[in-house]
């Protein structure tokens, strides 16, 4: 049952993925994942093409933030994990229709992660602000750098530790 409920939430995303970035008034990167393989390996931006390369993906246009925010915060693209950073993202200020209805539909198809969401909503709040940046200015800063500006040595510690706690616990169920 929860496996359906997954792939129902999966399904969701990809439709209003495309119908939000239709109406996004952003000017998208035109940057590809081989782009951003090719700077510096200490950069931001070389850390976001590993991350797309190791998933299969490239940036979505106008919205390429999300995959940045990925890259800074260590969530994987599973789907509670990806309703998990939008719990983060709340708590750290951000506000879009599309987050509101990402945590509501989350939350009612997925309960059985609600202190998931509710830590990473927690975390979120004591983060620096992180949701507001023009990351495609941030693609050749030390990834080190800027992710020590906003996560504090505690925090990051916190935040691995849910999501290693959280990463056990999906291992567990699934064997």
């Amino acid at each position: 049952m929860k496996k359906q409920r997954k792939k129902l939430i999966h399904w969701l995303f990809k439709k209003t993925q495309l119908l939000y970035c239709r109406f996004k008034k952003k000017a998208p990167w035109n940057i590809t994942t081989l782009q951003l393989l090719q700077l510096p390996t200490t950069t931001f931006g070389h850390h976001l093409g590993s991350f797309l390369f190791k998933n299969g993906f490239e940036l979505l246009p106008k919205v390429e933030r999300h995959d940045a925010y990925h890259v800074l915060t260590g969530y994987s693209t599973r789907v509670e994990d990806e309703i998990a950073l939008q719990f983060l993202c709340f708590g750290n200020g951000k506000r879009t229709p599309y987050l509101l209805g990402v945590l509501i539909v989350g939350s009612l198809l997925l309960p059985e992660y609600a202190g998931y969401y509710r830590d990473s909503f927690r975390i979120g709040k004591q983060l620096n602000p992180f949701h507001h940046y023009d990351y495609k200015l941030l693609l050749k800063q030390s990834f080190t750098d800027f992710k020590n500006s906003i996560f504090s040595e505690e925090q990051r510690q916190k935040l691995e530790l849910l999501q290693k706690r959280h990463t056990y616990i999906h291992l567990s169920n699934t064997h």
